[in-house]
């Protein structure tokens, strides 16, 4: 009979890349934590980790097990919603989980109505950034998320999380008012390559949209000031400092003299709902959905 706790530590060490970071993301010390490994190796009659330069890396067998694992563990979330098939009402925690925008703009009223339509159910918010949310999402500490799809998310195809399309945020060139595009309707984004501009920070999951749409485009932008927040970047716009990328989804402080100006070839970042496999069917994940997905397509992108 397998333990369950030591497969988990197994699902651990391939999701986070290393015994230590496991050990650490489960609360225990990296000698419990492969000690667990090497009992469920001993239980099972087969080596699942092996020496690999300063670290370790999983054998072929620990990868076939890890299948059968993810799909355990989605066989139990869906055994969880069998056992509450006569409760289907949407009650009891939700956690769920994004990065600013999409708790600003998504999430937030989302939390609002389910409150309002569902008061059975406790809604708990929690800001987070895509890997985070993965980890979150891996933890069993959220039950849905609100990503980007970034080249760094784990594989569509990858059966421990269930990614879905959301919605397309364009993103829209910002300009002073004063800035002879801002009486455009639209433009094409070459118009801007000799512009000075300011991008996200180099490790911000959106600042390879902002490279891409530029050399879509037929240029690489001359990046002057690095923001973090959107509305960083508002401002140093407003100050004509350069213009900026900025999803439409984002909220920019109303006072500032700014211009949104849309771009042909409709560059956009794509946002995604994820829950853990198995378990986008529990109620109130399907009642948060639903409502995601209402305000989504109500919004004005």
């Amino acid at each position: 009979m397998i333990d369950l706790r030591r497969l988990h530590v197994l699902r651990a060490v391939d999701h986070y890349g290393t015994v230590t970071a496991a050990a650490r993301a489960l609360h225990v010390t990296p000698s419990a934590a492969s000690q667990q490994i090497r009992q469920l190796a001993r239980d099972l009659g087969v080596e699942l980790l092996r020496p690999h330069g300063r670290g370790v890396r999983l054998t072929p067998s620990a990868h076939r097990l890890l299948a059968h694992a993810d799909a355990i563990r989605a066989r139990w979330e869906r055994a969880e919603l069998d056992l509450r098939a006569d409760h289907d009402e949407a009650a009891g925690p939700l956690r769920v989980s994004g990065f600013p925008v999409a708790v600003a703009t998504l999430l937030a009223p989302a939390a609002a109505r389910l409150r309002e339509r569902h008061p059975r159910l406790r809604i708990g918010v929690r800001e987070a950034a895509a890997p985070e949310s993965f980890d979150l999402l891996f933890e069993g500490e959220v039950d849905l998320a609100v990503v980007e799809s970034t080249p760094y998310n784990p594989p569509r195809g990858d059966t421990r999380f269930d990614q879905q399309p959301l919605v397309d945020d364009p993103f829209d060139l910002v300009v002073p008012d004063t800035h002879p595009l801002a009486g455009r309707r639209d433009i094409d984004l070459a118009e801007a390559a000799r512009e000075d501009w300011i991008a996200p920070v180099p490790d911000s999951p959106c600042r390879p949209h902002v490279l891409s749409a530029c050399g879509a485009a037929g240029f690489t932008p001359d990046i002057v000031h690095h923001a973090l927040d959107w509305n960083v970047a508002a401002h140093l716009v407003a100050h004509g400092l350069g213009v900026a990328l900025i999803p439409r989804l984002a909220h920019l402080a109303p006072q500032l003299p700014l211009t949104r100006v849309s771009c042909t070839g409709d560059p956009h970042r794509k946002l995604l709902t994820c829950t853990r496999g198995g378990g986008r069917e529990r109620p109130a994940v399907a009642a948060a959905l639903r409502t995601l997905h209402d305000i989504a397509a109500a919004a004005e992108v």
